[in-house]
């Protein structure tokens, strides 16, 4: 199990929708500038954000900013955007203070500063922006290089946790499976895990289902624990993808089904988990079976579009006694 920082990693569409709050202050036009920018029209939402901001109107600020850092409707320039990003905090805006911590915890404001960025979320996760609470955890359980503090960290997992944040319900799952920052607890575990799965998380499924398999702080069920681990790797999770691949070849908590295990055993060698046990199973196999089991795996890759980390694609098996990947 590991600690989610997609969040922190991450800005795309979710920082956006956080610059774009509501907020009491925005003129008629501001509903120019966000359907613009919902629609992708760059250049339009430039033009109304840009009025709006040289008019002191914070959500123009934060929205212009975004549109500087990124690059959309304007040449990138990351000056320009810590200075409106700056020009919205500075008005209280909870969204332009975690967008201006982010470039603070990641160099963009000219140098990696975690002190500015812990305040500056802080700030923001003061005024309800629950990202930000979020993100506090991380910088606490030692993202950006500083010394982990678990107890912190899980005191602002648990803020974010308790407003539905799924990322910070996992991690805070992931430290009470572990007993950092708390005490031990697997019903604790198995109760945050699920609520993050529940909203679609892809590590969540996996863990918990894991969990549900074992009977770690649930209710033992191999069946409904390999359906979570199902789910895991329908999303990509190349762990869940092995640990199907072995279920369905042995028969456990799934119909046995030799085809759909070499399949996922496919998919998790491409991207990196080669099992020398599903492996040496997948050589008892015919051609015709093993054939269908890489149809299955390239029918997967091309419906989802999720590809191997490492450009790997997998070749059509034509001997029967050996499963083989191409490395491009």
């Amino acid at each position: 199990m590991k600690l989610s920082a997609a969040p922190y990693l991450v800005l795309g569409a979710g920082l956006a929708a956080a610059l774009l709050a509501p907020s009491p202050w925005a003129h008629a036009t501001y509903a120019d500038a966000l359907k613009a920018y919902q629609d992708k029209n760059w250049p339009a939402a430039f033009v109304e954000a840009d009025l709006l901001a040289r008019q002191g109107k914070p959500r123009g600020q934060a929205l212009l900013a975004a549109l500087y850092a990124q690059g959309l409707g304007v040449k990138r320039d990351l000056g320009e955007a810590l200075r409106w990003y700056t020009a919205a905090a500075d008005q209280g805006h909870s969204g332009a203070l975690f967008a201006l911590g982010l470039m603070h915890l990641d160099g963009r404001a000219g140098k990696l500063d975690l002190n500015k960025a812990k305040e500056l979320f802080t700030k923001a996760a003061e005024k309800g922006h629950v990202p930000a609470a979020h993100n506090i955890g991380l910088i606490f359980a030692g993202a950006g290089g500083g010394t982990p503090d678990w107890k912190s960290a899980a005191a602002w997992f648990s803020t974010a946790a308790e407003k539905n944040f799924p990322e910070a319900q996992y991690n805070l799952g992931i430290l009470y499976a572990e007993g950092r920052g708390v005490d031990k607890d697997l019903v604790k575990a198995g109760h945050w895990l699920s609520k993050a799965a529940l909203k679609g998380l892809r590590d969540a499924a996996r863990d918990y289902g894991i969990m549900i398999f074992r009977g770690d702080g649930v209710q033992k069920d191999e069946k409904i624990g390999a359906q979570w681990l199902l789910v895991a790797a329908n999303k990509g999770d190349v762990v869940a993808q092995n640990r199907i691949a072995r279920l369905f070849m042995t028969g456990r908590g799934v119909d046995k089904n030799p085809i759909e295990a070499v399949r996922w055993h496919l998919l998790a060698t491409e991207a990196g988990m080669p099992d020398a046990q599903v492996e040496a199973f997948a050589g008892s196999l015919s051609g015709e079976q093993l054939q269908r089991a890489q149809k299955l795996a390239l029918d997967w890759r091309n419906k989802t579009g999720i590809r191997p980390p490492t450009g790997r694609s997998t070749q059509i098996v034509k001997d029967a006694n050996q499963i083989k990947t191409n490395s491009q």
